[in-house]
């Protein structure tokens, strides 16, 4: 079995590089050839915890492959995985397509009778039909296949979720595309139960609703906090009671200071589009998009508000990333939140794990640090904006005397409130008066 992997952003470079451990012969093609010549050096574009280690054995197994080049890529191929990015168009927030079917243009020339074209991409309903459509009208002699596998990868634990699914997703109009996929996930030994075989159009719609349904966990404890803020409540003692009911779960049920990444602003936008287009609008999720863009506005006016004049006054920011274990900054609350404070005068200094140099290349007039503390040096107030590991575990001692202030605003509320009054220092979290 050999798999071609079109596409080595985030889930595509994840997915081809799993399936090669996995045992398959998988080729990955990129048209980045600067990506493409640093991948084939063992050099990882990505933060992803084991993928660098993953990618090197099985590179050196010979079982995967990098290439710019079609033909390379897909000669011999039974598989053919679309994972082209499917950015939001400006404006409507419709899903942007263009790059995904000029790569299927692009790679039409070079299929082979028998083939599976796999869409892996998050797309809108009819898309896998689009494409089918494209390909049968450039080749009308190819006997292929079309399916959707949509992914459902956690950025910083996409391996786990890749090897260890909650459920895997296809959607098919042959058994053909079934049989093929079925003999790709057979090591990871499912039960039949997480396999799921439906239509092209339940599939894509089952990744869009998924995606809409999680987001709108997170838009609701994050309303939840502002009235816990109003009436005395405490949104940690909240969000755990009611995440025991196994009805609701735990997951998703964290405060912040909004959704962010590759996955949930762009999907609802998307997902919101199509109800409109369709005739069924998704007022539901409308309001979570309205509702997440402006939290991250509130959360920037918290901190200007804490001081009479904002103006000179200095913030130290730990966490770029939206989430910990990536340095993925897409749409992250930072990329809101900074901006806002520089306009209103206020000085930026800040500290990621891992973000920072992306960080450099979308976020301007910030001083970048080492450390945490280091960042706090000089600081009138402390704002935690991703729950690293490493900043609930900090010294606040240490906080404590590099700062100028003593406020410390965490937006995640992932430091001990004890620790933080221990080292004379003013705590303000989400969700608690």
């Amino acid at each position: 079995m050999k798999i071609a992997m079109i596409g080595t952003g985030y889930v595509g470079l994840v997915s081809g590089v799993c399936f090669s451990d996995c045992g398959f012969s998988v080729c990955c093609l990129d048209i980045d050839e600067e990506k493409i010549a640093d991948l084939k050096q063992g050099k990882v574009p990505i933060y992803e915890p084991g993928l660098d280690e993953i990618l090197k054995r099985n590179k050196e197994a010979g079982r995967l492959s990098f290439t710019t080049e079609p033909m390379a890529a897909i000669k011999d191929a039974d598989a053919v995985f679309m994972a082209v990015g499917t950015p939001s168009r400006p404006g409507g927030g419709e899903a942007d397509l263009s790059f995904l079917f000029a790569a299927v243009r692009s790679i039409t020339p070079h299929l082979e009778d028998g083939v599976v074209v796999v869409t892996k991409s998050t797309v809108v309903v009819s898309t896998n039909q689009r494409i089918y459509d494209i390909i049968s009208d450039l080749r009308p002699e190819l006997k292929f296949s079309v399916a959707s596998n949509p992914e459902f990868l956690r950025e910083g634990a996409a391996i786990k979720d890749f090897m260890e699914p909650d459920r895997v997703v296809i959607g098919v109009h042959d058994e053909q595309g079934e049989a093929l996929l079925r003999q790709l996930y057979a090591p990871l030994n499912l039960p039949d139960e997480r396999f799921v075989v439906t239509s092209l159009e339940n599939a894509e719609l089952i990744k869009y609703a998924s995606n809409a349904f999680l987001a709108m966990k997170v838009t609701f404890i994050n309303e939840v906090a502002n009235l816990c803020e109003m009436v005395g409540g405490d949104v940690l003692e909240v969000s755990r009671a009611i995440g025991l009911d196994n009805r609701i779960g735990r997951k998703f049920l964290n405060a912040g200071p909004g959704m962010g990444g590759s996955c949930f602003p762009k999907d609802t936008r998307a997902y919101a589009a199509t109800g409109v287009k369709y005739r069924a609008p998704q007022r539901l999720i409308e309001t979570v998009i309205q509702v997440n863009e402006t939290r991250k506005i509130n959360m920037a006016d918290r901190i200007l508000d804490v001081f009479e004049k904002p103006i000179n006054k200095t913030a130290a920011i730990l966490g770029i990333a939206f989430k910990p274990d990536t340095d993925d900054v897409r749409e992250a609350p930072s990329l809101t939140i900074i901006p806002r404070l520089i306009e209103n005068g206020m000085k930026v200094r800040a500290y990621d794990p891992e973000a920072m140099e992306v960080g450099k290349t979308v976020l301007d007039d910030v001083s970048w640090c080492e450390s945490a503390v280091e960042a706090a040096r000089g600081a009138d107030i402390l704002v935690v904006l991703t729950e690293w590991g490493e900043f609930a575990a900090i010294d606040m001692s240490e906080v404590a005397s590099a700062m100028a202030g003593d406020i410390i605003f965490d937006t995640r509320n992932i430091l001990p409130a004890e620790k933080v009054s221990g080292a004379g220092l003013k705590l303000m979290r989400v969700g608690a008066a």
